[in-house]
């Protein structure tokens, strides 16, 4: 049991013990998704079915594990089903079907579809470094690790986090790697990975198996472009790609390491798994550590301020690149309702149901209303106390 991705986060409050943790955890276990719901998520045993431990701790460190399960409904089968209906109205009406009329007939559709959708499970682990006040989210995307914190946050009833960040940003400092060797720590060896982007839109350079130090790689350098993402090892221990918002993709581990892990005898999968998971941490926090320092140390943290303090949504950054221009009005109206459902927003904005999910999970991110609980329900947070 070894990370694949580290998403970095810095706790601003205290462990809770393992016991009450586990507790904690069993409240909000995963169940499958029901046939009527698009998407759930619960805790599950990190070590599998034999297990019944949720909350796995090792010399002051956490395992937990997020099972994740959504239906799946092409978009091609939906628009084609809608497509055929709608001209068997046409047809029979002799008038053309209004978008208005489209839009409730593809919603009829999402719901008679969604029982029948074939459902995919994805299981994604937590690390809770409580010596240090650490998290780190064995997930791809900063999406699916949110995800994850926001389940941690309601089985808690709270979590106060933030992003990991250095002192130096790390695009700073890798471009400084590639062009000043000496600036490279001693323990330091690059790999053969990089993306270089340019401060103007034109454009951007992805190499692999690709010597970082060549005449192409310092020429695209020299000419401004800043190194985005860039593969780094670490003193023969752990190699992964580094990328300039301080997320860490492609880990491996040094094959002595895995070797090492594989020659340890358990009596159980659950053994096995703290096994793993004590050598894991024991090497991976200190090429945390020694990552961090090589960017100058980590920045001074504030605690995050958020919905629950009275901070209006159109105060705060947006939950991604592409936020929903209803994002505000739907903060208020399930305010204002005390409630939260995808039904509700559907009939008090007419939009779609697809826009509504995604309302919804937006306002989930921004700390508005509660992931699903086990009966497939959401709460409002808070009550607020500012208008957006």
């Amino acid at each position: 049991m070894f990370f694949k991705y580290a998403i970095l986060y810095k706790v601003h409050q205290a462990a809770v013990a393992v016991e009450e943790l586990e507790a904690a955890l069993a409240e909000f276990a995963f169940r499958p998704v029901s046939p009527r719901e698009a998407r759930r998520v619960g805790w599950t045993t990190p070590a599998g079915r034999s297990s019944e431990i949720r909350a796995h701790a090792i010399n002051g460190h956490y395992l937990l594990a997020m099972l994740r399960q959504e239906r799946l409904l092409p978009a091609a089968v939906i628009n084609d089903e809608v497509d055929d209906r709608c001209a068997a109205r046409e047809q029979a009406e002799g008038q053309p079907v209004s978008r208005r009329e489209k839009q409730l007939i593809k919603e009829a559709v999402l719901e008679e579809l969604l029982p029948q959708a074939f459902t995919r499970t994805q299981r994604i682990e937590l690390w809770w470094d409580t010596q240090r006040g650490t998290i780190a989210v064995n997930a791809s995307s900063r999406k699916r690790a949110e995800e994850v914190l926001d389940l941690l946050r309601q089985t808690l009833g709270s979590l106060k986090v933030t992003p990991l960040a250095t002192k130096t940003p790390p695009a700073r400092v890798m471009t400084q790697w590639l062009v000043d060797p000496g600036t490279r720590p001693q323990w330091l060896t690059l790999g053969g990975i990089v993306e270089l982007r340019a401060a103007e839109d034109d454009g951007v350079f992805r190499a692999r198996q690709v010597d970082l130090d060549s005449e192409e790689v310092q020429t695209l350098v020299e000419n401004g472009r800043q190194a985005t993402q860039m593969s780094i090892g670490n003193d023969s221990r752990a190699r992964f790609v580094l990328t300039d918002d301080l997320a860490i993709k492609s880990l491996t581990f040094d094959d002595a390491l895995l070797d090492q892990a594989s020659s340890v005898e358990t009596e159980s999968e659950a053994a096995r798994v703290d096994a793993d998971f004590a050598i894991m941490t024991d090497v991976f926090r200190d090429v945390i550590a020694q990552l961090i320092d090589a960017l100058g140390g980590e920045a001074v943290a504030t605690e995050p301020t958020a919905l629950e303090e009275g901070v209006s949504i159109k105060t705060r950054q947006p939950v991604n690149e592409a936020e929903d221009a209803l994002l505000a009005d739907a903060a208020t109206f399930v305010f204002s309702e005390k409630r939260a459902s995808i039904s509700a927003l559907q009939r008090r904005f007419k939009i779609g149901y697809n826009r509504a999910a995604r309302l919804i999970e937006d306002l989930e991110r921004a700390g508005v209303v509660s992931a699903m609980d086990n009966s497939g329900k959401r709460r409002v947070v808070t009550a607020r106390s500012s208008a957006p």
